[in-house]
């Protein structure tokens, strides 16, 4: 466990769950990491080990992007409703806290404060920015890289521990390649975390989605422009809530051993095998992004070189560290070790991990309701009827019950322990897209 005393950093501790027992010959280990962070924000003490001073929460700048296309226009309560949860958002901003504002169409740009630079929230220049936001007006197109370009380049103008940008758009991204976007969103990854909602239902699930899977952050669905202030300050309380960024999951294997892949399987699915930056000698670091009081879970799966019977090694360690200015990096103090041991009990070495099963499980089911909402709109009836009957199913054995409402708007369910449905012939078009949108949320194993 990290030692982060009297500092207002969290505490950081690595648990492992796994069935460490191969059978002969048997070389996949598969465990998941469960790291949580507690007791962060205390006050006093010494500066802490990511450099905050003593008695103050680690600093912040936000960058709120906006959509002000014309399609923001119909109907008018979208506008209206982005205004009132853009102010929602600032009002809910911490003292001290740098933010800018920018409109996002075809073209971005800055709403507050405008030239370059940010704001520091306090009682007047809050006011300011929503004097600034009844300006805002629909018109234009959708150009979603230059929105972020402008806020990565706002956000990198202020020397603070944590950047955050919260993006909203109700439409397509029409007006620049989607090699663009790729680019941009390359450019941004590790610079700062990003929120993205989709408000209505003109707009692309496998772009906000991707968006935010870019950027680690959170997306969702906002069907009705009237949820939008109460979702926009739940999302700026959450950044607020952030006190370490740039957390890295390192992975250290011995030789010989191939990791196959490294996966956050909760609060939601998020595959990092292809980000690992390479930390050293057979160690490798994967993203997480900025972290608060939470807890996450890991499923890591290694191939280690088969073993004779009795033989026992580690298969990999799991660490936690954040980048240091000279390049270098701090290792946050917790840690997890991975084993393999060979035997020739067969009750132990068959046996899978609860939780191994559980995120199995669960990824899936996030698999099986892509591929039928894909299938249901190739008009592929039969196929979509099978994979959301396997998701209903999954839903069901793994207590995933937000999830299984879902789909209860998209199927009719006869019976969910055999996954036995059939397509309903009308759906609500933000009830498909909220499936989609939510379908790699994942409920936690019961430990």
């Amino acid at each position: 466990m990290a030692n982060f005393a009297k500092s207002n950093v969290p505490q950081f501790s690595v648990d492992v769950y796994q069935n460490e027992y191969l059978p002969e010959g048997g070389s996949e280990v598969n465990a998941i990491v469960t790291v949580s962070a507690t007791g962060g924000g205390t006050i006093g003490g010494t500066v802490s080990a990511s450099g905050y001073p003593p008695g103050r929460r680690p600093s912040a700048a936000v960058a709120v992007m906006v959509d002000c296309s014309g399609s923001m226009d119909y109907p008018p309560a979208k506008m209206r409703g982005a205004r009132d949860a853009t102010a929602a958002a600032i009002d809910t901003l911490r003292d001290g806290t740098s933010f800018a504002v920018i409109a996002g169409t075809h073209v971005a740009t800055e709403v507050y404060p405008g030239g370059g630079r940010l704001a520091v929230a306090d009682a007047t220049t809050r006011e300011q920015a929503k004097q600034a936001l009844r300006r805002l007006s629909a018109g234009g197109g959708t150009a979603i890289g230059t929105w972020l370009r402008l806020a990565d380049r706002l956000l990198s103008s202020a020397d603070v521990a944590v950047r955050h940008g919260i993006l909203l758009t109700d439409g397509r991204n029409e007006h620049e390649a989607p090699e663009d976007l790729r680019a941009a969103l390359d450019a941004c990854a590790g610079r700062f975390t990003c929120d993205a909602r989709g408000v209505g239902t003109d707009w692309e699930v496998k772009e906000v989605t991707g968006i935010a899977s870019a950027l680690l952050g959170t997306a969702d669905i906002v069907a009705d422009p009237a949820g939008l202030a109460a979702d926009f300050t739940r999302m700026m309380e959450t950044a607020m809530g952030k006190e370490v960024a740039d957390v890295a999951l390192r992975v250290w294997t011995p030789v010989g051993t191939t990791i196959r892949f490294v996966k956050q399987v909760a609060p939601a699915m998020e595959d990092l095998t292809s980000r690992r930056t390479e930390a050293g000698p057979r160690a490798g670091d994967y993203p997480t992004g900025s972290w608060g009081d939470e807890s996450r879970d890991y499923h890591l799966c290694v191939t280690v070189p088969p073993a004779g019977l009795g033989q026992e090694m580690l298969a990999a360690r799991v660490s936690l560290v954040v980048p240091q200015p000279d390049g270098g990096a701090q290792n946050l103090g917790a840690q997890g070790l991975v084993r393999a041991v060979w035997t020739d009990d067969m009750t132990a070495s068959t046996s899978i991990s609860p939780q191994v099963a559980h995120y199995t499980g669960q990824a899936e089911l996030a698999q099986a309701i892509q591929k039928g909402l894909d299938l249901r709109k190739a008009g592929d009836f039969d196929g979509a009827t099978a994979k959301l009957g396997r998701a209903v199913q999954l839903a069901d054995a793994s207590g995933n019950a937000d999830t299984a409402k879902l789909l209860a708007k998209v199927v009719d369910v006869v019976d969910a322990a055999t996954g036995t449905v059939r397509l309903k012939t009308r759906v609500a078009e933000a009830d498909e897209m909220t499936l989609e949108t939510r379908s790699t949320k994942t409920v936690r194993v019961k430990k």
